[in-house]
């Protein structure tokens, strides 16, 4: 269940985020149909509390750096390992696209980390952004990581729904990509959730936290290299984690049995 007001706040925030200046509450009041009354109570309270301020003219709002200090504060408590973001841009310079490194939040993946494809036709994730754990490489990758009893559980409260051409329709069908992708050693999906879109995913496990670790790009570019990507990115995962890691950490993926061309 959406709490509306807090809905609210993280509008504003993005609606912000998108203008790229200050407005009036007229101009807050009227993007979103918001009564007069409420907008200048939501403004007002935020204003108070230092999250807005008046820049130049009095009336026009524009977030302060206090956002920005409190979100640092947040990623330096439990910031994502720094190996994982190294790594994330090798495999990105080494196969030119996005990699996305995720953790689980409820039914989701979320992701903690984005390194964005330097071209212009690209996966345009972004931080933050939520993906369903059941109908995604990603959300396989984690999967495979929980125990039997767990994701079963998880599995008979999912609503399936056709997201794309290749959505797993069933608790035996998101079973039956688990299992393949442990035998092959990665996990990839082709539009699952996203139309169009094509990826590679693995597990990683750092201090005890399952991440999944993700390229992924447009299908008509990456369909003919996933098995090349998977390699690379084994290849880069033993060469930052060690060459016995996989086979030691994550239990029962296989190893490809080449290394990338």
């Amino acid at each position: 269940m959406l709490v509306r007001q807090v809905e609210n706040v993280l509008d504003l925030l993005e609606f912000f985020a998108d203008r790229g200046s200050s407005a009036s509450l007229a101009e807050v009041s009227q993007h979103f149909g918001w009564p007069r009354s409420s907008a200048y109570n939501l403004l007002s309270t935020l204003n108070a509390r230092g999250y807005l301020y008046e820049p130049s003219v009095r009336g026009r709002y524009y977030p302060t750096p206090r956002w920005y200090a409190i979100a640092e504060q947040i990623s330096t408590a439990e910031p994502v390992p720094e190996d994982l973001v190294r790594l994330g841009r090798t495999l990105r310079d080494l196969t030119g696209e996005t990699v996305c490194i995720g953790a689980e939040a409820g039914s989701s993946v979320v992701f903690l980390e984005v390194v964005s494809s330097p071209v212009r036709v690209r996966y345009a994730a972004e931080v933050g952004q939520r993906i369903p754990l059941h109908a995604t490489a990603s959300g396989w990758s984690i999967l495979s990581q929980w125990s039997a009893a767990r994701r079963a559980s998880f599995l008979r409260k999912v609503e399936f729904e056709r997201y794309g051409s290749g959505s797993p329709m069933s608790v035996d069908a998101v079973e039956d990509r688990i299992r393949s992708g442990l035998h092959n050693g990665w996990f990839n999906s082709a539009s699952s959730y996203s139309v169009d879109l094509g990826g590679v995913s693995i597990p990683l496990i750092v201090a005890q936290r399952v991440y999944s670790f993700t390229v992924a790009g447009p299908l008509n570019r990456i369909e003919d290299k996933i098995p090349r990507i998977a390699a690379q990115v084994h290849e880069a995962v033993s060469q930052c984690f060690g060459a016995d890691y996989l086979t030691s950490t994550i239990p029962n993926l296989r190893t490809p049995p080449h290394s990338p061309a």
